[in-house]
């Protein structure tokens, strides 16, 4: 039997039974009995067919019928029989054992549904529960305890029957105000207790007048009870009463209805203060007062729970709209699991406990459906830490989708209060996922158009091979890169040269291993032209896409063809084609272990140009290049066709001359050498002239027999080329052994020269300028000496060209300068009247080229306290002629300070007379090799007069230097050279001997 039916057949019979009931009076104990029993059965064989989650409940209700029906099946008895019902008697206890058992299944009830507090339905329950409990009070329970014809069990009973009524009337508003529909069990439960509570009512009121009587219209309210009960049970929502509800519950809210309820509970008190005031006598002030009093703190616990709840309401409203913000900026699924992270720590309410969890992401099939949404779920409080979870569950994004599952564990109360907010989280959570989603799609889309229109538009051919390796795919490239645009079909051998069939095919098989490399292959393009080409292949034949091996091939045929031209640019000299210094270093290693295992002689000759720096100064940079690839053709045409010559650097050549019979093989090129360099070479000035300047070398000669390792042959090669400059130059020498010691001499001087800068071991003697015609000393020229610790005095031929190689001579000159000055500045002090009017300082071209030497200048005559006149400048004329614009300019700015200008050596370099008309100086210092031969040769002396007529005539001074003879001084003084000096005066003499007046020969 279905339960409708028995609900139908439940309720007929009940009809039926009401029906004898009021029909036949004389069968009030049978029919009475059976409609209570019937109501019990009803319950139980609803328990027994619904099976809720909890019976507990049902059978104390069902037991209260019991007790109630056994109560007036008592009654009945008693009356039926004629005999006396005593008040109190045993049916009225059963009676009042009714409502404990009734309040106790209610009770249960909303145990099952709530699980825990609800503190808003209890307040909600609770003013209607006062109001009408003052009602009973006044007119039902009051009465009876101001009758004084009742005894106290009397009045005990009779008050325990309202008070009863009202305690269930509490646990059944309860129920009602529980959040939520409410199915038909719960509308026909609560039927049952309104009925019960109208009869006993009307019961009360009718024993308060006497008019009480058996089968009255009042017994249809205990009727319903019976009636409503069963149906209830009978009903397949009465499993809901004892259904676990918190996860379907939501916080309660305060509906119209339910306002108005309240507010009509809340006017009864004073409704009843109103009611005994028109009646003329207030009886019941003060309970009334009281009632009142608790209404109003009622009223307010809930108006105090509203505005909490508005509160949170609010603030999780904020947090949700932050954490939506930050949703908006999420982009991946780890952001997005991020942001729900941050999101819910801001909704849960401040200091509140909870757990959230987020699950691995699990990806979705093609097949696979999840609930979305968020539920409410018990949980072991063992691992979550609470007895249950908000669960949610969300799709991540990504290549594929996944689905993650969110858990937060938190009080119950707490997850039914921010559920809400996480539901609205967790919509725009989806709607993020989305967006992420279609913003991929639109990005793959996007990007497969743009590989699409990459590969037909890139110069490098893709071609996808079979297993038969066979070309299944060739991009549109292949038409322009190899004249083949038809290549789909096609054998790949056909595509490659014969002489790279076996690199393609080990490319393959490599390929087809898992190797991901590549190899240089050479191609026969339509037109029979050979690319070489750089192929890589991938194993893609387990994509489904591609199913086959992919080689991408890259013309780099004027890529390798550079690469060789670097190589070779690497290794050989840039100007003269010659090899490098790497490429000599690199062949004289082999050869030298060839020469050691084979006993064969081995020579390195070391070639340096002689003057060539004299080239550069005069002439320019341009015309001696032209000279180096000049040098570097003679002397590769002067060694043999397995010997080689390379460009060190500079003017510095070094020749292998390799797998010699002898010394003597290498003796014979290193002449060869010398004699081819030996003829002047003609060069072009690139300005249509031309200039015959000097290619001769000095040579420097050295084998392998006289080494025992490549670097000690190229040393030994170096100290017999420095032998050979000092030979004379325009020769070649041979290593001897004793070169070692005077080069280490050598070294040791260049290391003694900068510690001589650092400790002023430097020291200055002077050198009388006369007045030719009457001998007075009209200037003295500053001579550098180097005390050294160990060799003594030095001149300056032991440590000047040093000094000009390692740059020293920067310091040296500098410091030469400054105490020129402060000398000469302390024998004016002494005799300011005094003819010596200046002194005379050598500055080298390396000097002079340092930026801010005029500043060095300004400075060192502010620091002495000297005069500019005071000071005279020699330069050379090699200086002069280079870098033309930027030295006049410095000397214009020093004669400007008031400082002279004078060149020293005139007439031994390149320089042209005409350029004495432009050159800024003003003192030209004829060198000793003219004034040597002044007396012997008549063309030596007219060159010398020519000089010193120009220079008169340029308004020039003239001092002849190396004076040693009496007729030297007369001649010059004839012609009309105004000073001079040399040894005929004086030799160079230490400060002390010096004196501002001091003639000729006779020193102070």
């Amino acid at each position: 039997m279905n339960p409708r039916t028995a609900r139908a057949c439940f309720a007929g019979w009940l009809a039926l039974l009401t029906g004898i009931y009021y029909a036949w009076p004389a069968t009030h104990l049978y029919s009475w009995a059976a409609i209570g029993l019937s109501g019990v059965a009803a319950i139980v064989l609803g328990v027994r067919v619904h099976r809720p989650a909890q019976r507990l409940p049902w059978y104390l209700i069902a037991a209260a019928l019991l007790f109630f029906v056994s109560g007036d099946t008592i009654y009945y008895a008693q009356v039926t029989l004629g005999l006396d019902a005593p008040f109190p008697g045993p049916a009225d206890v059963l009676y009042v054992l009714v409502y404990p058992l009734l309040a106790g299944g209610l009770v249960l009830f909303v145990r099952a549904r709530s699980g825990d507090r609800n503190r808003a339905a209890l307040l909600d329950a609770l003013v209607p529960t006062v109001s009408l409990g003052l009602l009973s009070w006044v007119y039902l329970i009051a009465p009876y305890t101001r009758d004084t014809e009742l005894s106290l069990a009397e009045k005990a009973v009779s008050v325990a029957y309202p008070l009863g009524d009202v305690l269930a009337l509490a646990i059944l508003l309860r129920v009602l105000t529980s959040p939520g529909g409410k199915p038909a069990a719960v509308r026909l439960l609560s039927l049952s207790i309104v009925g019960v509570l109208v009869s006993d009512v009307m019961y009360g009121l009718a024993r308060l007048g006497n008019g009480w009587a058996v089968g009255g219209p009042v017994d249809l309210g205990w009727i319903v009870l019976y009636g409503a009960a069963g149906l209830a049970a009978l009903h397949p929502s009465m499993t809901w009463l004892t259904r676990d509800a918190t996860a379907g519950d939501a916080p309660p809210t305060v509906g119209g209805r339910r306002l108005a309820l309240l507010t009509l509970a809340a006017l009864i008190a004073p409704g009843v203060l109103l009611a005994e005031h028109l009646a003329g006598e207030v009886v019941d002030a003060p309970v009334i007062a009281a009632g009142s009093a608790v209404l109003v703190l009622l009223v307010m616990a809930r108006v105090g729970g509203l505005l909490e709840e508005q509160r949170r309401a609010h603030h999780r409203e904020r947090a949700l709209r932050r954490a939506t913000a930050a949703l908006a900026g999420a982009a991946t699924g780890d952001d997005v699991r991020a942001a729900v992270r941050t999101a819910i720590a801001t909704i849960m309410p401040p200091g509140e406990a909870y757990t959230l969890v987020t699950g691995e992401p699990v990806p979705l099939g093609d097949a696979s459906t999840m609930e979305l949404g968020v539920s409410l779920v018990p949980a072991d409080p063992a691992v979550a830490g609470f007895p249950y979870v908000l669960q949610a569950a969300m799709v991540v994004p990504g290549p594929p989708p996944a689905r993650a599952v969110v858990r937060l564990s938190a009080p119950a109360a707490t997850l039914r209060a921010v559920r809400p907010a996480v539901q609205a989280l967790f919509a725009q959570v989806g709607l993020v996922v989305e967006r992420i989603a279609l913003a991929g799609e639109i990005s793959r889309r996007d990007g497969e158009a743009y590989f699409r229109t990459l590969i037909q538009s890139a110069s490098d051919v893709i071609l996808i091979v079979g297993d038969e390796d066979e070309i299944r795919y060739a991009s549109p490239s292949a038409g322009p890169v190899l004249g083949r645009p038809d290549l789909t079909g096609s054998p790949l051998i056909r595509l490659v040269a014969d002489t790279h069939h076996d690199e393609l095919a080990a490319l393959l098989v490599r390929a087809r291993a898992g190797n991901r490399d590549g190899t240089d292959l050479t191609v026969v393009c339509a037109d029979r032209r050979l690319l070489q080409v750089e192929c890589i292949a991938r194993d893609l034949r387990d994509d489904p896409t591609v199913r086959g091996l992919v080689l991408t091939v890259r013309d780099v045929t004027e890529r390798r063809r550079l690469e060789n031209d670097l190589a070779h640019q690497a290794f050989h000299d840039g100007l003269t084609g010659l090899a490098n210094r790497a490429l000599f270093r690199d062949r004289l290693e082999q050869a030298f272990a060839a020469a050691v295992s084979a006993g064969t002689e081995l020579g390195v000759l070391f070639v340096d140009l002689d003057d060539f720096k004299e080239v550069n100064d005069t002439l320019g940079h341009a015309v001696g290049d032209q000279l180096l690839v000049a040098v570097a053709r003679r002397i590769a045409q002067a060694i043999g066709p397995r010997d080689t010559a390379a460009r060190m650097g500079g003017d510095e050549f070094a020749v292998l001359v390799a797998e010699a019979s002898d010394a003597h093989a290498a003796e014979g090129v290193a002449a060869r050498i010398v004699a081819a360099l030996g003829s002047p070479v003609e060069v072009s000035d690139g300005l249509g002239g031309s200039h015959v300047v000097s290619g001769a070398a000095s040579v420097g000669l050295a084998t392998g027999r006289d080494a025992d390792s490549p670097t000690e042959l190229l040393r030994h090669a170096d100290l017999a080329l420095y032998l050979a400059k000092g030979a004379g130059k325009a020769t070649w020498q041979r290593y001897r052994s004793d070169l070692d010691t005077a080069m280490v001499e050598r070294l040791a001087l260049r290391t003694a020269l900068h510690e001589a800068v650092e400790d002023r071991q430097f020291v200055l003697k002077y050198q009388p300028i006369v007045e030719l015609p009457s001998g007075t000393v009209t200037g003295v020229e500053a001579l550098i000496r180097w005390q050294h610790p160990e060799r003594g005095l030095l001149g300056p031929y032991h440590f000047i060209e040093l000094a000009e190689e390692s740059g020293a001579i920067v310091g040296i000159g500098a410091w030469v300068l400054r105490e020129a000055l402060r000398q000469f500045a302390e024998w004016h002090a002494g005799a300011p009247a005094a003819p010596l009017r200046y002194v005379s300082v050598n500055v080298s071209a390396r000097q002079f080229r340092q930026p801010g030497f005029v500043d060095q200048v300004r400075e060192a005559l502010a620091d002495t306290g000297a005069a500019p006149e005071w000071l005279l400048l020699e330069i050379t004329e090699s200086l002069v002629l280079r870098d033309v614009e930027q030295v006049w300019a410095d000397l214009e700015e020093l004669r400007a300070l008031g400082v002279r200008i004078a060149i020293d050596d005139f007439g031994t370099g390149y320089s042209s007379l005409s350029y004495l008309r432009q050159i800024p100086v003003d003192v030209l210092k004829i060198d000793k090799s003219f004034i040597d031969d002044i007396l012997a040769g008549t063309q030596q002396r007219a060159l010398v007069d020519a000089i010193v007529t120009l220079a008169r005539h340029l308004e020039l001074a003239v001092v002849a230097e190396g004076i040693e003879h009496e007729e030297q001084r007369v001649v010059l003084a004839a012609m009309g050279c105004p000073y001079g000096q040399g040894y005929l005066f004086a030799e160079p003499l230490w400060p002390a001997e010096i004196t501002a007046g001091a003639r000729p020969g006779v020193p102070a």
